[in-house]
């Protein structure tokens, strides 16, 4: 293997292109590859500008490296992604969970299959434009993510997955950066992508989720019964996949006061409404837990613990739940903790580890 090798995934944006750009101004022999992952899309999707993996990132990526003059590929992964990443898309919201399919692909396509590729073709590395830090710790032996310098952009919590092979063989050069000097970089060097605006949206999603999941799977989404927490039929739902925690608008209920999703239960088909305050809650057990900076979790630990990516971290204490789950206990009540969104938790900068939030612990 070529320590000096490093596959880049190049998603035709400003980011992953001056990650490219950087990495071979140090020296690395740069390979980019763009994951075609959306091939079957109408047109109109496929070409859209800031699509990510879309047909108009392929090109926009490969002629950036054309300017800075780096090798260039495009691999298909269509079919893993539709089985790791939509697939799960689906079957979590049918649970009356609310995934994060970025998350999912990070985990599933560009750090474990992207890897993969990288080293079949004798690279060490690969890097990604991703705003976090990868550190070795010399005291405990282990690779450390941390957060980025620029904590409006910072994604170590898209990242938590990550494990320890990963880490050492991954590079995130934009973690040292703010969003501002990286496009100033992108100019200086000439690329085109240096004023395009970053993708926002879900990249195999067209209009929005609800209809995605409406031509997908009609046949598994079924109306059934708004209740309150005393048991009692507010009214009817149009299929538990169209709703998520804390949600207020169209839900189509007129009670004299604003109500909102507080839990949805899929076994039941039911959608469970209450008032603002019915939101908060300070304890949650967490799922499919993966620890980065401790090898596991043997006794409580105070940390801070973001629940999901736009929202400030909180004080909170994780303790051991039976054998692979963790009880989350905020020093103050939290609004809107969602099944199916990642927790994550942080000691200053550092990410300790993270999961998938399972239950609150005050709802049967």
């Amino acid at each position: 293997m070529k320590k000096n090798r490093v596959v880049v995934a190049m998603s035709g944006g400003v980011d992953s292109s001056v990650c490219a750009y950087l990495l071979k101004e140090r020296g690395y022999e740069v390979i980019g590859m763009t994951m075609q992952i959306w091939q079957d899309a109408p047109e109109e999707t496929r070409l859209k500008e800031g699509g990510c993996c879309s047909i108009g990132a392929v090109y926009d990526a490969r002629r950036v490296a054309d300017k800075i003059g780096v090798s260039y590929y495009v691999i298909n992964l269509k079919e893993i992604f539709k089985e790791k990443v939509i697939k799960n898309f689906i079957e979590e919201y049918l649970k009356g969970r609310t995934p994060n399919p970025c998350i999912a692909c990070n985990r599933h396509l560009k750090f474990d299959v992207l890897l993969k590729k990288a080293l079949e073709i004798d690279a060490f590395y690969i890097a990604t434009g991703h705003y976090g830090k990868i550190e070795y710790d010399d005291s405990t032996g282990r690779y450390l993510l941390k957060k980025s310098v620029d904590a409006s952009k910072d994604q170590s919590y898209a990242l938590y997955n990550l494990t320890q092979f990963q880490l050492e063989h991954t590079i995130l050069p934009l973690g040292y950066y703010t969003k501002h000097q990286i496009r100033k970089i992108a100019e200086q060097a000439g690329l085109s992508v240096a004023k395009k605006p970053d993708s926002q949206e879900i990249c195999f999603v067209d209009t929005n989720y609800r209809e995605f999941l409406k031509q997908k799977v009609p046949e598994k989404i079924t109306p059934g019964p708004f209740v309150d927490k005393y048991g009692n039929i507010l009214g009817t739902h149009n299929g538990i996949p169209f709703y998520t925690i804390g949600q207020r608008r169209g839900l189509g209920i007129s009670a004299g006061k604003p109500l909102y999703v507080i839990d949805i239960n899929a076994e039941r088909n039911t959608v469970l409404l209450g008032e603002e305050r019915d939101l908060f809650t300070k304890e949650f057990i967490a799922e499919r837990i993966n620890w980065i900076a401790i090898d596991k979790l043997k006794s409580e630990m105070q940390v801070s613990a973001k629940i999901r990516y736009n929202f400030a971290e909180q004080p909170a204490k994780i303790q051991p739940y039976g054998t692979d789950k963790v009880k989350v206990i905020f020093s103050e009540p939290q609004k809107a903790v969602t099944p199916g969104q990642a927790v994550v938790f942080y000691v200053n900068d550092k990410v300790i580890g993270g999961g998938i939030i399972e239950k609150r612990t005050d709802l049967n």
